[in-house]
């Protein structure tokens, strides 16, 4: 059973997403907040799988109340899902950076939001390549040096690959392609370099992957450094 926490003031979206959800033997909603302080304590209380969070809200919005979840070691493994009407802005960037595992647009369809929190449950792609590339778009013209070169240096060449192209918005399948190695051992790659750059997430190595100068901006997949093309 996955479990989740609604987290938005508007009590007619969590009234529409809560009966969605309780209507699949999968998915269960534990508990509702209104703004963000609530939504923290009520992660605190039932320790849910999700909490699905909206960005502007009264008393703390969903960004701060995101970083109070990632930073407490008492929700570990508790992934916030960010909830949005705006599409892609500056508050969503923030949101990612404070440890949001991804975002949904509250005008996605049923479907597509089952999937995402099923796809965030598996600790799959928590960003699609889709979004991934929308995101790069608009956010990607930011000075690099973030992460230090010696972060950098930890890892392989096969993984500044993986990374590159992850940032880029490739899949795993995609990445397996590209390299011409299988999925798992794509996936085994992207894992590794997570762990190495102490990435939460799939959504924090995209944007490490950008701060850092790892990648260059609106370029071809580019690796700084040794050539991206070596064995691991």
């Amino acid at each position: 059973m996955i479990t989740v926490v609604l987290v938005d003031d508007q009590e007619l979206i969590r009234s529409g997403i809560r009966a969605l959800l309780d209507a699949e033997d999968d998915l269960t909603v534990l508990a509702e907040a209104g703004n963000g302080r609530d939504g923290v304590d009520a992660a605190l209380a039932h320790r849910p799988d999700i909490v699905l969070m909206d960005v502007q809200m009264p008393v703390m919005d969903g960004i701060e109340a995101t970083r109070r979840i990632v930073e407490d070691d008492r929700l570990a493994g508790v992934q916030v899902v960010m909830l949005t009407n705006y599409g892609f802005d500056e508050h969503l960037f923030n949101a990612l950076r404070a440890g949001a595992a991804g975002f949904l647009l509250k005008d996605t369809d049923p479907a597509g939001l089952l999937q995402a929190l099923r796809v965030v449950t598996r600790g799959d792609a928590l960003l699609s390549p889709a979004v991934t590339r929308q995101l790069i778009s608009e956010f990607v013209a930011r000075p690099p040096g973030a992460l230090s070169s010696p972060d950098l240096d930890l890892l392989t060449n096969r993984e500044r690959e993986v990374v590159a192209l992850v940032a880029h918005g490739l899949s795993n399948d995609e990445i397996a392609a590209r390299m011409v190695v299988s999925p798992t051992t794509a996936k085994t790659h992207v894992s590794r370099a997570m762990t190495k750059l102490q990435a939460r997430d799939r959504a924090q190595l995209v944007v490490l992957a950008y701060e850092s100068g790892l990648v260059v901006p609106r370029r071809a997949p580019h690796v700084r450094g040794r050539h991206a093309g070596g064995t691991a």
